[in-house]
């Protein structure tokens, strides 16, 4: 990985597309988990690696490489979705605590499946779980990154487990049919 770093860092075109084939699946996954849309994941994706590609001296070799190129992949979904005016955060107090936090029935999905699930939340939803749930990211830095509470964050990603259990049981419904 070193020396693929040099040679991204020195603009190096074979190297560079070594990155590429090394992280565009990777890259397109975590595109797709925030954008429906599979044409503009790919956009997005390319537009990440763009930026890694013209950032790479802002990279200081502190903490990981891939982490940090994550964050950029991450940072450019979410501009998508600001750009396209998607994000439509709303606290629901009432019925986001409502919940019976002990049940698991997600924990028995496969993949594929959860991944389905999640393309199906709200943007607003979708956007918070994936950002707490999969990257990890605190609701105090979700609430930064979007321009929101962290009591929105809170709330959305209680809505957006909530609803995944409602979409889980009804297709494990139709599944009985």
């Amino acid at each position: 990985m070193e020396n693929l770093l040099k040679g991204i860092k020195a603009q190096d075109p074979s190297a560079q597309k070594a990155l590429y084939d090394r992280y565009s699946g990777l890259f397109y996954a975590i595109c797709l988990r925030y954008l429906k849309n599979p044409v503009e994941a790919e956009d997005v994706m390319i537009e990440s690696f763009y930026k890694i590609f013209t950032k790479i001296n802002q990279f200081n070799d502190e903490g990981s490489f891939e982490g940090w190129m994550k964050r950029i992949v991450v940072n450019q979904s979410l501009m998508q979705i600001r750009k396209n005016s998607n994000l439509n955060l709303h606290v629901d107090i009432e019925n986001a605590y409502d919940l019976n936090e002990k049940e698991k029935a997600i924990d028995n999905l496969n993949h594929e499946a959860l991944m389905e699930l999640i393309q199906s939340l709200p943007v607003g939803y979708r956007t918070v779980f994936n950002l707490y749930v999969i990257e990890g990211y605190k609701h105090r830095e979700i609430a930064d990154q979007l321009g929101i509470s962290i009591n929105t964050s809170k709330s959305q990603l209680i809505l957006a487990k909530k609803k995944l259990r409602e979409l889980y049981k009804k297709k494990q419904q139709l599944k009985i049919s």
